[in-house]
């Protein structure tokens, strides 16, 4: 591993013949394998993923490093000591767990991936905290009891199959209605799912929290035995900021004004705050309001520098023309041209194809709709203030 440390791609191939000269071909082809998911996992495990071990199955479906330590921070407020963590995969969430302090059993039915979490428990000084169990994880003489208190139970079911990613929840890997019968039976447990599960497929008697981070949604998570008051949560990362709601889909008129027109100010809630249909709750925080019930984009007449929703200055509201905005284009020289759309149906792509910006400067393309209306706007964005932005 030392000596495929750090190779460039287009190396590889005169790197595994020099070290086929004194290694077996199926050790120089592992080494080189294992080198490539180092490099993918950095994207979830930072500098630590250079001296873990992944299969390439448990790369695509690690959760990143501060998304679990978020989860794990979570199980740990909720009063748990021991969490089974089911599907381990290759430890991710494991070792998050073990981190924060909790006794960790890690369940798979693969005994590579086991094999897996338990070096990388070693290599991270770990071991002491997780106990590595192979088994089937619907069998419960190998889960074990799960109903003491202080013990939480948390199942990542496999979302994948040989074809690829799957949507259907009854095809998660066990079927997340399997899923749902252990977690029920634990007084704490939580149960990750695709973000974009639809509303309806979400069972009543949890908590679905969707954790986006950087800005990119990246899970949704149904919590059991959290006592929660609302059904919804948001959570961006970092910072950890929470909103939670019922997942209305739209602000109250009565509380927060009517919809529209479109002010000086624009904002973009965070996808998680979207998936979770709380831009109500962000439209309150913030003091906007939507421009269109059905679209995702809020207004306001003031500057608001928020965690919650990316912001525009708009310096344009047009009704949509395609010869008209291309002129207006073209008289401004722009040429760098960032397009966003709700609620339209030509792509991005195909618009600047025929708008064919040209010229030094820059703007951002709103193109959505009011009504049955499509409209465009012409946006800058906001620039960074100091202080503390509303809503943490």
């Amino acid at each position: 591993m030392e000596a495929v440390r750090d190779h460039a791609p287009g190396e590889e191939l005169a790197l595994a013949t020099r070290l086929r000269r004194d290694h077996p071909a199926e050790l120089v082809a592992a080494a080189l394998t294992r080198a490539r998911l180092r490099v993918r996992a950095r994207a979830k495990f930072g500098a630590e993923a250079d001296t873990m071990w992944f299969t390439a199955d448990g790369v695509e479906q690690a959760t990143r490093a501060g998304v679990a330590a978020r989860r794990a921070e979570r199980f740990a407020g909720a009063g748990a000591t021991r969490v089974v963590d089911l599907c381990c995969g290759n430890g991710g969430d494991a070792l998050a767990l073990a981190r924060a302090g909790l006794e960790v059993v890690a369940v798979d039915r693969s005994p590579l991936a086991c094999a897996v979490v338990a070096a990388n428990a070693e290599e991270l000084g770990l071991a002491d905290r997780i106990r590595v169990v192979t088994g089937d994880v619907t069998d419960p003489g190998t889960v074990g009891d799960v109903t003491g208190p202080g013990t939480a139970l948390f199942i990542d079911p496999a979302r994948r199959d040989g074809r690829g990613r799957t949507f259907d929840p009854e095809a998660y890997s066990p079927p997340l209605s399997r899923a749902l019968d252990a977690a029920r039976r634990a007084p704490l447990a939580a149960v990750k799912i695709a973000p974009g599960i639809p509303h309806e497929a979400l069972p009543p008697d949890a908590e679905t929290e969707w954790v986006s981070d950087g800005g990119e949604v990246k899970e949704a998570v149904l919590w059991f035995g959290t006592g929660a008051a609302q059904p919804r949560r948001a959570t961006l990362l970092p910072g950890g900021h929470s909103v939670t709601g019922d997942g209305s889909p739209a602000p109250d008129p009565e509380a927060d004004g009517e919809y529209g027109p479109v002010d000086r100010y624009l904002y973009e809630p965070d996808g998680a705050v979207i998936r979770a249909g709380l831009v109500g709750a962000v439209a309150r925080i913030i003091g906007a309001r939507l421009i269109d019930p059905r679209i995702a984009y809020l207004t306001s007449d003031v500057a608001v520098h928020t965690p919650w929703a990316a912001g525009w200055e708009v310096t344009d509201v047009l009704p949509f023309n395609l010869k008209r905005l291309r002129a207006l284009l073209r008289e401004r020289g722009v040429g760098t041209l960032t397009i966003k759309k709700r609620g339209f149906a030509m792509t991005p792509e195909e618009l600047r194809r025929r708008l064919a910006p040209r010229g030094p400067n820059a703007c951002t393309l709103v193109v959505t709709r009011v009504g049955e209306r499509p409209l465009v706007l012409v946006t800058r964005p906001l620039r960074e203030a100091p202080g503390t932005p509303p809503g943490t």
